[in-house]
């Protein structure tokens, strides 16, 4: 079997050979018959140039001066075109009339090359109209029989660079088309540009053809050399060439076939070598190319992240990814409002000028993933109020107010960490605070309510009406509503400290208490949830369902949720007091509720985080796993898309609103699972404050500030 497969080899090769001599022969007999004609039609020429020449002596063409081929000429590409070659010598002398055509001329031919005719193409002006239209004729006739040429000679397969220069008129196509593709100082024009054309001018096309047959021609389309490096691992292998006739004897299709058989006959290193030597020439930096407004178009396309490595590619991207209404688009998209007009960076290189909207972008990522990941530092520390508890905490801009037991109120700076003043004028403990600017609330168990400026540390007002300890209040605009252990709620005006309204109605204590500006909503110890007219201080519903305490309430305008000790939370229609849903899954007292569009996560003393879709009344998910609280969730927190909790077990978890993952411990005391306790947790977008202590004495009482909106520059100066 082996000797029968070689024999039919050697006759397949035997065939192919016997092919090419044919076609050998059939080329030669052709090109000797294409030199007699060429012979024939030079003798034409020649004789028509004489008469040009006669008439170019005795007057201008059109008023301009005819310039001759033999005088000086500046331009390589003037002295190059205007002269032909044959047999080593130049032939008869050549005039050739530059006229000025009214299309304006490609920049990137300062020549104007297109401008220039051939002495196969002079179009000659004379006096009658007859003669021209016979040598137009001539000339056009000649194009086409060339062009005939050129076809057949690619269609054998046989376009050897030696026998192309020993042919006059292929030397000149040659070299035309070396001088149209490079420019007249043999520089290769800029990659994208096109040569201009227009009436009257001569286009490359006529000379070569257009479009690339071989990846060589497609290399120097593209501007690169002919030559590229090669291989040099040693000499080339015998029979090469024969070779490589072989494959250009093939048809499209048989090349095709031979290429797919001989790549899986590579090895990884040879493939390799192909890559990269192929993939650079269909490679283009399109974006470059483009006028800047679709190219900005293009770049809407990118995500952030990759608008911004897309600027470190070169300096135009860098350019174009600077744009500000472009970042202000992406911005928008992710939900960045907040434009760093003021916090503008330097700029990384100069001359390049960073977009307010890309700054705000970075700066908003930067603070996402501190807040993700997180790093080495350690928080700062702000210790007072002794031993005591810290009952309520709030936090706005950069002061930090704390509440606690020991009947004072402490104020803070979030930037140094110190003690600005301490609030001092309740008999009792501070139970609940609400905070707008500088403006703070306290209610105590000294059935009184104080209004104090942060700022200078004054009592503005005192609040006198409850008759027993004010456990609860909420504040809207310039109104705070309050509710005590004596079964009443109070409207009062902060700017004035005078009570407007009475609200009365719960049997027992009031707990929680939530106010939009609208309506008031309270929750007590009789197991009622109650929504109120404040203006005529009438209860519109009683929300009955509940079989224990009310401990918590959240209230957005549209849905009443309600937790309580009897383990559910029930969420209510504030128009009509209607039960909309139960949701059950939490095994003891509901302590916190966060609701906002329409997802409401809960913190339960089960030691677990629910969130819920309060419209169709499903838990999404449950916060627990390998590293859920150990103990009994203190608080709640809800922004940026993430969930805080702080818990019994001295730790505040991190998770991820939408999928529900535990992403990270955000503070773990050292006291934690010993007596360590997070009471209370407040968070902006760039800060987290934690009121911590015990109480069996192993952690000191104290409040833990973290902030994630620092940058290198910061870091480095703290």
């Amino acid at each position: 079997m082996e000797e029968e497969r070689q024999e039919r080899r050697e006759e397949e090769r035997d065939d192919v050979l016997e092919e090419e001599e044919e076609r050998k022969i059939k080329t030669l007999s052709r090109r000797r018959e294409e030199e007699d004609e060429e012979e024939e039609e030079e003798e034409e020429e020649e004789m028509m140039k004489a008469d040009i020449k006669d008439k170019s002596q005795k007057q201008l063409i059109g008023g301009h001066t005819p310039i001759s081929a033999s005088s000086s000429i500046s331009s390589p590409f003037l002295s190059s075109s205007l002269s032909r070659v044959r047999g080593g010598e130049e032939e008869d002398e050549v005039r050739v009339s530059i006229v000025t055509i009214e299309d304006e001329s490609c920049p990137s031919e300062p020549f104007g090359t297109a401008h220039l005719e051939t002495p196969n193409q002079i179009t000659r002006i004379e006096d009658g109209g007859d003669r021209k239209e016979e040598e137009e004729g001539v000339f056009e006739a000649e194009g086409e029989k060339k062009k005939e040429k050129e076809e057949e000679a690619k269609s054998d397969g046989r376009e050897e660079e030696d026998e192309e220069m020993t042919s006059p008129s292929l030397h000149l196509q040659s070299e035309m088309k070396r001088k149209l593709d490079h420019g007249p100082d043999g520089r290769p024009f800029p990659s994208g540009k096109k040569h201009c054309k227009g009436n009257g001018y001569l286009s490359p096309s006529n000379l070569v053809q257009a479009t690339p047959t071989t990846f060589g021609d497609l290399r120097l389309a593209n501007g690169h050399s002919a030559q590229r490096r090669r291989v040099t691992s040693g000499p080339p292998p015998s029979g090469l060439q024969d070779w490589l006739h072989i494959f250009q004897a093939w048809s499209g299709p048989e090349r095709l076939l031979a290429l797919d058989e001989l790549i899986d006959r590579c090895e990884t290193n040879q493939v390799k070598h192909m890559m990269q030597v192929i993939e650079p020439q269909f490679q283009r930096d399109f974006i470059s190319l483009l006028p800047k407004e679709l190219a900005l178009y293009v770049l809407t396309f990118l995500a952030p992240r990759d608008l911004l490595q897309a600027a470190q590619t070169c300096r135009y991207w860098r350019i174009l990814a600077e744009d500000n209404l472009l970042w202000r688009e992406k911005c928008r998209e992710e939900g960045v409002s907040d434009c760093a007009s003021s916090r503008r960076r330097k700029c990384v290189r100069p001359g390049v000028a960073v977009s307010p909207w890309k700054s705000a972008y970075i700066r908003q990522h930067r603070i996402e993933s501190n807040w993700r990941k997180g790093d080495e530092r350690e928080p700062m520390v702000l210790k007072g109020h002794d031993d005591h508890v810290i009952t309520c905490l709030q936090f706005s801009g950069d002061l930090i107010v704390s509440g606690s037991d020991d009947n004072t109120l402490k104020v803070w700076s979030a930037i140094t960490g110190k003690c600005l003043r301490t609030l001092t004028g309740h008999s009792g403990g501070v139970w609940c605070s609400q905070m707008a600017v500088a403006t703070v609330i306290s209610g105590s168990t000294d059935r009184t309510l104080r209004v104090w400026d942060a700022e200078s540390g004054e009592c503005v007002h005192t609040l006198y009406g409850h008759t027993s300890t004010v456990r609860c209040m909420h504040l809207h605009g310039n109104r705070v509503v309050s509710g005590s252990r004596d079964t009443t709620l109070r409207v009062w005006d902060v700017s004035t400290g005078r009570c407007e309204h009475v609200l009365t109605g719960h049997v027992a204590a009031v707990r929680c208490v939530q106010y939009d500006g609208r309506r008031v909503v309270s929750g007590g110890y009789d197991y009622m949830v109650k929504v109120w007219d404040p203006e005529t201080e009438a209860c519109l519903h009683t929300l009955q369902g509940h079989t224990n305490r009310v401990y918590s309430l959240q209230f957005d305008g549209a849905f009443v949720v309600s937790g309580s000790l009897d383990t559910s939370i029930r969420v209510w229609d504030a128009e009509t007091g209607g039960c909309i849903h139960t949701l059950t899954g939490h095994q003891s007292l509901t302590s916190g509720m966060e609701l906002r569009d329409n997802i409401l996560v809960s913190g339960n003393a089960d030691s677990t985080v629910r969130v819920w879709d309060v419209r169709t009344g499903q838990c999404i998910h449950t916060l627990q796993g390998p590293n859920k609280h150990q103990s009994a969730v203190t608080c709640l927190q809800f922004c940026r898309g993430l969930v805080l909790s702080s818990s019994d077990d001295g730790t505040v978890k991190l998770w991820d609103l939408k999928t529900g993952a535990w992403l990270r411990d955000v503070v773990a005391l050292q006291s934690r699972g010993s007596g360590g306790v997070v009471w209370r947790i407040r968070a902006s977008d760039t800060r987290l404050v934690c009121a911590a202590g015990s109480r069996n004495g192993t952690e000191e009482t104290k409040l833990l500030v973290l902030d994630f909106d620092l940058d290198e520059g910061k870091k480095e100066s703290e």
